[in-house]
């Protein structure tokens, strides 16, 4: 009687388990994302792992002080032009995280995003200290890095700089990434316009590997590459996460970072340390991104050879380079402007708005 009671006990269990099995699953497709209970008291590890809805897309950018209402403007632009459920993960440091209170008190206040504290530890030991680099050696340049760090348990995410507009983001989002490959680039020679702007600029806006390593050291004549490859701009990147995991490449680029002491970057370009380590990991190892998706060298001059027919057109707008359209001279800052969240506490305003 015995044997036959526990027999029947374990039937029940295993009858009781299916249940909610398919209890679990009937609830998950009517309400895709959300945690039951008993799914989290059962595995423990299901929490994180369904923490995020499955539709939602996970966006980077970071946050410093004196570039906080470019911040602003990106985040506007992307909630606003998108039906998208977007995540924003801020990285920032100790001293900006009280003025991104901006966002709350504004119409961004139902953005879903939150801030993380980029620790300067980590680069310890893999960027020069001279005072020099300091303006190239900015931490927060380096977050980009550490992608799968600041947004886990997620297989794809965009990284974005702070000085863009873009468009329907759900479509940057959708982007096919090869096999293998572990980030999505714009190249910089991939449409005329880019083309037109780096002859008409001539050194100032090369466009090719010899613009950021220096091919006379022998460490960069080992790697292979060609001098004339097409660089790529690292200021917006569609990453497959599990890919960057399985393929080590935030260990790569540390890698590349702390060999820099070699002096293996061109003073040409590489202004920074940070796009040099990319491009070497990267190399032909990289999907493409629509150069629509990727629309930049603003700057005055070489911005106004963009009809305004086309910048309307562009999926993403990107003033990189020194001149920001929040300071005095850039081409197409009316643009940047209509996205523009007055700061509350006034700290923050457009450089040529305050001059007026």
């Amino acid at each position: 009687n015995g044997v036959l009671l526990v027999l029947l006990a374990v039937a029940i269990l295993i009858i009781v388990h299916r249940n909610l099995l398919n209890l679990s699953d009937f609830l998950d497709r009517e309400n895709p994302g959300q945690i039951l209970p008993f799914e989290a008291e059962l595995s423990p590890g299901v929490r994180q792992k369904t923490e995020r809805k499955r539709d939602e897309i996970p966006v980077l950018i970071t946050a410093t002080e004196d570039r906080l209402g470019a911040v602003i403007v990106a985040m506007n632009s992307v909630s606003r032009n998108s039906k998208a459920n977007v995540a924003f993960t801020i990285v920032t440091l100790n001293d900006t995280v009280d003025h991104l209170a901006w966002i709350s008190k504004t119409t961004l206040k139902n953005v879903k995003y939150k801030i993380v504290i980029f620790q300067p530890e980590l680069l310890n030991g893999k960027i020069s200290k001279d005072p020099k680099m300091l303006e190239a050696t900015k931490p927060l340049t380096f977050a980009r890095f550490y992608l799968p760090m600041y947004i886990p348990e997620v297989e794809k995410a965009i990284y974005l700089d702070d000085d863009v507009v873009v468009q329907d983001i759900q479509e940057l989002y959708e982007i096919n990434l090869k096999p293998g490959h572990a980030a999505a680039f714009s190249d910089d020679c991939d449409s005329a316009s880019a083309k037109g702007i780096v002859r008409a600029a001539g050194n100032q806006l090369q466009n090719n590997y010899m613009g950021f390593l220096d091919f006379k050291k022998e460490a960069i004549k080992k790697l292979g590459m060609k001098a004339n490859t097409c660089s790529f701009n690292p200021g917006v990147i569609v990453a497959n996460l599990t890919e960057w995991k399985n393929q080590n490449v935030t260990q790569q680029l540390e890698k590349w970072m702390e060999r820099n002491s070699e002096d293996l970057y061109s003073n040409t370009l590489a202004e920074s340390i940070t796009t040099p380590p990319l491009l070497i990991v990267f190399y032909k190892r990289h999907s493409p991104i629509n150069p629509m998706w990727h629309v930049r060298h603003l700057i005055t001059g070489a911005g106004n050879r963009y009809s305004p027919q086309y910048v309307r057109t562009a999926k993403l707008l990107h003033w990189n380079g020194h001149y920001k359209p929040w300071g005095r001279t850039t081409s197409f800052s009316d643009v940047w402007d209509q996205w523009f969240i007055p700061d509350p506490t006034g700290k923050f305003h457009p450089v040529r708005k305050h001059a007026d």
